[in-house]
């Protein structure tokens, strides 16, 4: 049986060897989880979802190796985007509808590896309703933040070109579907730097906090992604990138130590009684992201 905290930690655990294209450890992962009892049952249907995927996409990788070990001149030398790239389109020419279902999938489901997993299959398929139906979707329904940001990063993919307006509570955000970025490295310096801080702080006064601060900032940033809150970041100065830094540090320390010491922390990154309102308004940010993505799962 995993403990809530147990659960998110492999979850994020499973995201990072992803992210990395360590596929043959993911594996390994997932099949642990299926083995655990006491979870939801859509758990793990999502895992034994993406498990099958991935033994599908990288045959080498379940044998126990990842994408360096492959052997080169063979088929499974391919790289992985090729790979997925086949296999979702062989899964349409089974399945003519194969489109249509990813999209119900994406549109109706909450937001979870199967969700992602299906916008990922989605960027190598033709179908020229695709990009209508996503672009439609995200203008006029309710939809999670962070899938806000996949769906406009499976667009991009797609080759979809134009301005979206998102509705954020009451604001109204417009994006270029060209300029959303694909990777972490294809966003602004700014966003780098506010990493940068925490990891100088953390190696000196808490090293395990940096892991959890750079998953909990990846997915936060993409969440506010063309909203004047992140339009504001991008065109703030050193002083701003320090309050954002400190309120980072503050919520994961708070979450894993369970005590708040503020003043500690503000003292860490420079943030003096002036700056306090605004560190208190980037932590109450960073809070209602967690809180919301929690309550979506």
């Amino acid at each position: 049986m995993l403990f809530p905290k147990t659960l998110d930690y492999y979850q994020i655990q499973l995201t990072v060897m992803l992210e990395s294209e360590r596929y043959g450890e993911a594996m390994e992962l997932l099949r642990f989880l299926l083995q655990c009892q006491g979870q939801e049952e859509r758990h793990y249907e999502e895992w034994q979802s993406l498990l099958s995927w991935l033994e599908a996409a990288f045959p080498y990788a379940a044998q126990g190796g990842d994408a360096k070990d492959a052997a080169p001149g063979e088929e499974q030398d391919l790289k992985e985007e090729d790979m997925a790239r086949i296999l979702a389109k062989s899964k349409q020419e089974e399945d003519a509808d194969y489109p249509d279902k990813l999209l119900k999938r994406i549109m109706n489901e909450p937001l979870s590896e199967a969700t992602i997993l299906a916008l990922e299959q989605l960027s190598y398929l033709e179908g020229g309703h695709v990009d209508e139906t996503l672009t439609d979707w995200l203008e006029k329904a309710t939809v999670h933040p962070l899938l806000q940001f996949r769906t406009l990063q499976t667009l991009r993919r797609r080759g979809a070109q134009g301005t979206i307006k998102l509705m954020r509570g009451q604001e109204a955000s417009i994006v270029e579907i060209e300029t959303v970025p694909l990777q972490n490295e294809d966003f602004p310096l700014q966003v780098s730097q506010v990493m940068e801080r925490v990891a100088e702080q953390a190696e000196v006064h808490e090293p395990t906090l940096y892991y959890f601060a750079q998953e909990l900032w990846g997915q936060f940033i993409m969440s506010i992604y063309g909203s004047a809150e992140y339009r504001k970041l991008l065109d703030g100065e050193d002083a701003l990138l320090d309050i954002w830094a400190g309120a980072l540090h503050q919520m994961v320390s708070e979450s894993l130590n369970g005590t708040r010491q503020e003043e500690e922390t503000r003292g860490m990154y420079g943030i003096t009684g002036g700056m306090r309102f605004q560190f208190e308004g980037a932590y109450r940010s960073l809070k209602g992201f967690v809180k919301s993505s929690l309550l979506d799962k």
